[in-house]
């Protein structure tokens, strides 16, 4: 099973608290050995639900834009661990476009959201592009979550 992640950053503690039990839930229910996550490995709910994979005994795949620049040890360490590196090709490159949420969706079978339901940003537009694709979208946003 192939599972891809997005979600909103800069999240407050009670938040990270909430959304990092519901991602272990998650993941304890795909059954460890036959999970692949797939994500960007952002810092938040993209790294949260990566590490529960991993240590859950899954792989991960990273996808990385284009655009990328260095980043923190962190996200260095992650990346290391993904069975999979998939990096996007520079928008205007061969009429390809640096399209992180296509590429993500056109890669799982289920998706993800970490979301608080504004229909506006990129984690609506995934979703969006997601649900016309025919995938399942498991919205996560436990009750007490704070919106970035």
């Amino acid at each position: 099973m192939r599972v891809g992640i997005i979600g909103h950053e800069g999240l407050s503690e009670i938040s990270e608290m909430l959304i990092r039990g519901e991602l272990w839930r998650l993941v304890t229910a795909y059954g460890a050995y036959e999970l692949v996550g797939v994500g960007c490995l952002a810092p938040g709910p993209e790294s949260w639900f990566a590490r529960a994979v991993l240590d859950h005994g899954g792989r991960i795949e990273a996808i990385v834009p284009a655009s990328a620049a260095p980043a923190e040890p962190a996200w260095q360490r992650l990346l290391g661990r993904a069975a999979a590196v998939h990096r996007l090709a520079p928008v205007g490159f061969g009429g390809l476009g640096d399209d992180t949420g296509r590429a993500l969706v056109g890669m799982v079978d289920e998706l993800i959201a970490v979301w608080d339901g504004r229909p506006d940003g990129e984690a609506a537009r995934v979703i969006e592009a997601a649900r016309r694709a025919g995938l399942f979208v498991q919205v996560v946003w436990p009750d007490g979550c704070e919106s970035p």
